[in-house]
């Protein structure tokens, strides 16, 4: 008898004979689902080449170079290009060692039960499903208060620097929570094993724990970086340009850090408000 054969009598044997008719059912929802999501994905996409194809065909060079402006045939995106690019440097220098470091003590090193642990995850979680104009109000409040006397004049602390402390703030609670779940879901007889041999914490941490779990929590900083690049709320709100802005387009420049910026979400947000069709391209 084949293992195929011998799971068949085993599955027989437990339902009785009778076929899981309900099981069927789920799996076709499941199934249609997946369909419907990737048939939606496959027309967003088509829909976007078709209305913005001409313009990367016939400037593409001059689009991703060129500075904004009111005129859709001259405007470019290298100022919200550059203000994305630090915004995602600041997100991973800041979130991603905090938030798996976080992660680490809460799974491995906190007291299993704990109430000061318990009370940390529930805010954390919590934390993760505040509103992004939240965070962007706190990043008004804080970062570009604090940081006005030490940016450029016509900045008053609405720089770049003040979008990424803010957004990696935004993202912290997401890269404690995916990297958490990624810990937790290493075997425990990994850490065992590790333990009977004499190995401290740490050695077991470090060159057992991590590595089996990096996958997940490469995957959760991934996601993390995805909603810091995406956000527009809280840039609105610490001072990102929404119009004509001069400079701003030197990515090795770390003094433009302290001066006005823009990122790409605020490009796309404020094209798409406008009423002539050359700007929804």
């Amino acid at each position: 008898m084949g293992p195929g054969a011998a799971a068949d009598r085993v599955r027989r044997s437990i339902t009785g004979g009778e076929r899981d008719i309900a099981g069927t059912a789920f799996m076709l929802t499941v199934l249609v689902a997946l369909l419907t999501s990737v048939v939606i994905l496959a027309v967003l996409v088509l829909d976007m080449v078709n209305r913005g194809g001409a313009v990367l065909t016939d400037r593409l060079g001059d689009f991703l170079t060129g500075s904004m402006s009111s005129q859709p045939d001259a405007s470019g995106i290298v100022q919200g290009l550059r203000g994305t690019f630090w915004i995602g440097v600041f997100t991973v220098a800041i979130a991603f060692p905090l938030g798996i470091a976080a992660a680490t003590y809460l799974e491995e090193y906190a007291p299993r039960g704990s109430r000061v642990a318990r009370v940390i995850d529930v805010n954390i979680r919590n934390l993760a499903g505040v509103p992004s104009v939240v965070y962007g109000i706190l990043g008004l409040t804080f970062f570009v208060k604090a940081l006005g006397d030490v940016t450029g004049p016509d900045a008053n602390g609405r720089s770049v620097v003040s979008a990424g402390l803010t957004l990696a703030i935004l993202v912290l609670p997401i890269v404690i929570i995916t990297s958490a779940e990624a810990l937790r879901a290493v075997p425990r007889g990994i850490r065992e094993a590790g333990f009977g041999v004499g190995a401290t914490r740490w050695e077991v941490t470090r060159h057992h724990v991590l590595p089996y779990a990096a996958p997940g929590i490469l995957t959760g900083t991934v996601l993390a970086l995805a909603r810091s690049l995406g956000e527009a709320a809280p840039l609105i709100l610490v001072g990102a340009t929404t119009g004509f802005m001069t400079g701003g387009d030197e990515f090795a420049n770390l003094a433009a850090l302290r001066e006005r910026f823009t990122a790409l979400p605020i490009i796309i947000t404020t094209w798409a408000g406008r009423p002539g069709e050359g700007g929804r391209r």
